[in-house]
């Protein structure tokens, strides 16, 4: 009976131990299939984006802040640190700590319940990475077994530098280089001692030591990291006495993105995602064209504009509008009488700031408060160009054998209809266009003349005498979105951003090649590899045409409608823009080196003001920046060059500059009949 007792036990024995068997190697089968998920693991890191200079401008990332530094890139100490607190014998064990284990399990069963795991360093990692958080028997047999076979695939190395860019350290940093730049603003070579034990004492528990919330708690840990340093001979009684009594200084910081240039991280993220799906969690270094010194002067210079406009408006109309301040910042806003609600909107600018040679965007504005809009009117704002647009007509008149010096008649006349009755058919006269100049008509003027008071009839007669069509395949040949087909076209009528506006005015401020505006200098992956972007260019024309219209520019600047944007020992040439109604108010200039593009306008399209135009609104910023940037950039280049080839004569009323392709009028040219209709 007893053999039979002995026997069946055996039997079942050897069957319990058969199960088990095929029980441990299905979780080995399991285990082995999902060992690459931790080898091949990529987590979350993110990207960075910094300025010309390598300064940071942001951080992006969707949920989780992670610098991600190699295990070469951290110092020794730390890892001494992470093992005296959390693994001492980590590059002794195969994986699992069989003492620990055991150690474990008599105090979970003195306390009757878990309150001690003794897993590894291995094991965390696993349990981290591919294990979900249930505490079951099946998990921790198969966490240990992972253990095991992990270590057998990776060296002792690669899973610290796997636990050390994994871990949560509150406050949002993940991984140990985003909390030293976090809490301390320090790379990890540049921590204290007592630094890097408040750094490791935060795996335990976070939250309870952040040192940002809670400091005592933070560095108590620490001492008692310290003193387990001593104790196990890992430091000195010297290294101990300093560290004991160091308090570091710990920051607080309220935002993880630090992004100082807002308007232009919006726009590389709307360029590069399509390119790059996993821009804000690859790991990128994306390097900008931006200077945060350009940047933050032409975000101090919009605002100055926009105070500017507010306080005239509220000066000049106090039955309309009425002071208020906008926020801490010192904006000021000129709020329209509830009367008035409806016919102004919100007030609100944009600048482009460029390198005339290179297209590099040194500063880009998107709007006054980004905390209050997001919208990138720099970017994204299609607004009417209003007379910016009469420097390229010069333009395309001069590269058809038209000089400075050519002669044209300014003077009132009518646009449309060429019905006998016009006069007296009030249907008809509905349907006929009648421009006005801004300031007065001035007869008989040079084309220098007409450029630079920016004469709308003086204007329309050069068009009609180079001829509609010739102007108008000229406009589109520099391609400018939607090029309306008729007159309307010569005052501006089409619309574009200000980063368009940029790369058109590239062929002045460039001397005759257009130079698309470049925002990514380049960007480098977490293997290292730079992609450079690629500069896009075209020849519009000849340098020395371009430079007659600059020519002109620059007598704007000093003696025209820009005359507000001009610069004390600085030659700055630029162009005036106002639509309609005073809707848009725009100032596109450009120094020998640095070109700018300013807006103005209300965001639902109704007038600025009264009386509010270009010259008024939009050139003084040119002014306030330049001045601002000569204070930091005392070195920047003051006069334009002259391109070989340009020459000059003089006539009765003053010099003009020609070349060989345009010509200079030997008489008075005939002049269009200025009672002339003209069908669009």
């Amino acid at each position: 009976m007893w053999r039979v007792i002995r026997y069946s036990i055996g039997v079942t024995f050897f069957v319990a131990l058969f199960g088990v068997g095929i029980y441990l190697y299905g979780v080995y089968t399991e285990v082995q299939s999902e060992i690459e998920s931790v080898k091949r693991h990529k987590m979350d890191v993110t990207t960075q984006i910094f300025d010309t200079k390598g300064r940071l401008i942001a951080n992006l990332f969707n949920e989780h802040y992670r610098l991600y530094a190699k295990f070469e890139e951290i110092p020794p100490r730390i890892i001494e640190i992470l093992l005296a607190v959390e693994d001492t014998l980590f590059f002794e064990h195969m994986g699992i700590n069989p003492d620990a284990i055991s150690r474990a399990i008599v105090k979970n069963v003195k306390n009757l319940k878990y309150s001690e795991g003794g897993s590894t360093l291995t094991q965390q990692v696993v349990k981290n990475i591919a294990l979900s958080p249930e505490r079951t028997l099946k998990r921790k047999i198969k966490e240990a077994m992972f253990a095991i076979i992990l270590e057998q695939n990776m060296s002792k190395e690669d899973i610290l530098e796997i636990y050390l860019n994994y871990i949560f350290l509150g406050h949002g940093y993940y991984g140990v280089r985003t909390a030293a730049l976090g809490y301390f603003h320090k790379n990890l070579n540049e921590l204290t001692l007592k630094e890097m034990c408040m750094l490791m004492g935060l795996p335990k528990a976070p939250d309870t030591y952040d040192p940002s919330k809670n400091l005592q708690h933070s560095l108590g840990r620490a001492n008692n990291i310290l003193d387990r340093l001593k104790d196990i001979g890992w430091i000195t009684q010297e290294e101990y006495e300093v560290a004991i009594v160091e308090i570091p200084y710990v920051y607080n910081d309220k935002s993880l993105t630090q992004n100082v240039a807002p308007y232009a991280v919006d726009e590389v993220v709307r360029q590069l995602s399509p390119i790059y799906p996993d821009l804000k969690t690859g790991g990128y270094k994306i390097y900008l064209t931006i200077d945060l010194d350009y940047q933050n002067i032409a975000q101090e210079a919009l605002r100055y504009g926009y105070n500017n406009i507010n306080e005239r408006l509220v000066e000049q109309y106090p039955r309309t509008f009425v002071r208020e301040e906008l926020d801490s910042e010192g904006l000021i806003y000129a709020k329209p009488k509830e009367s008035e609600a409806n016919k102004y909107g919100e007030l609100n600018g944009a600048m482009v700031v460029t390198e005339s040679q290179s297209g590099k965007i040194l500063a880009l504005v998107g709007g006054v408060d980004y905390k209050k809009s997001v919208f990138n009117r720099a970017t994204q704002a299609k607004r009417q160009f209003g007379s910016s647009i009469k420097p390229f007509i010069y333009l395309v008149a001069f590269d058809r054998g038209y000089s400075p010096a050519w002669q044209v008649m300014d003077a009132p006349r009518k646009f449309g209809n060429t019905n006998e009755n016009v006069q007296s058919n009030q249907e008809d006269e509905e349907d006929v266009w009648k421009p006005k100049n801004v300031g007065a008509y001035g007869g008989l003027i040079t084309l220098r003349e007409a450029l630079r008071k920016s004469a709308n009839l003086a204007t329309l007669n050069l068009v009609q005498q180079v001829g509609f069509d010739i102007i108008y395949r000229g406009i589109k040949d520099f391609e400018f979105p939607y090029v309306p087909n008729d007159m309307s076209i010569v005052l501006g009528s089409l619309s574009l951003s200000p980063l368009e506006a940029a790369k058109f005015y590239s062929v002045f401020s460039n001397y005759g090649t257009m130079i698309t505006p470049r925002l990514v200098d380049s960007i480098v992956n977490v293997q290292g590899e730079t992609y450079t972007f690629p500069i896009a260019t075209r020849e519009y024309t000849q340098p020395q045409q371009a430079f007659l219209v600059t020519d002109i520019l620059r007598d704007v600047v000093n003696r025209g409608t820009g005359v507000r944007a001009r610069v004390a020992n600085l030659e700055i040439a630029g162009k005036t823009g106002t639509s309609n109604q005073n809707i848009d108010g725009w100032f596109c200039g450009y120094s020998p080196s640095i070109q700018t593009i300013i807006w103005y306008g209300r965001d639902n399209n109704t007038p600025i003001g009264p009386v509010e135009t270009g010259g008024i609104v939009a050139a003084p910023v040119n002014a306030y920046f330049f001045n601002k940037l000569l204070k930091i950039e005392p070195g920047l280049k003051r006069r334009f060059d002259v391109p070989n080839g340009i020459m000059k004569k003089t006539f009765a009323d003053g010099e003009y500059l020609y070349t060989n392709i345009s010509k200079l009028p030997p008489t008075t040219p005939s002049v269009t009949n200025v009672e002339e209709d003209l069908l669009f």
